[in-house]
């Protein structure tokens, strides 16, 4: 089953500034999600975080790591990527 998935405006902007290996992996984690739903187990550091709908996985290793956190709106079931970017930039209460 196809699901939509969507960058928030906050991962869009964050694209440009990462690596070329880290946008290749950002977008086969997308295709991934689409195909396979937001349960990413098969990811590096895969965790669903605080809240049941979000999920987070590390996008690549090293230093600084890359990291990315998704949202399931169980209403819609759209799939929106919150943030892509680094592991230290990112603030983890908010989800």
């Amino acid at each position: 089953m196809d699901r939509d998935v969507r960058l928030r405006r906050a991962a869009q902007r964050n694209i440009p500034q990462l690596p070329q290996t880290v946008q290749d992996a950002l977008y086969l984690l997308i295709l991934e999600i689409e195909k396979g739903g937001p349960v990413r187990g098969n990811w590096p550091n895969y965790s669903k975080l605080s809240r049941s709908n979000v999920h987070h996985c590390h996008l690549a290793k090293g230093k600084p790591k890359y990291v990315a956190i998704w949202e399931e709106d169980k209403k819609t079931k759209i799939i929106y990527v919150e943030y892509v970017g680094t592991h230290q930039n990112v603030n983890y209460n908010l989800y």
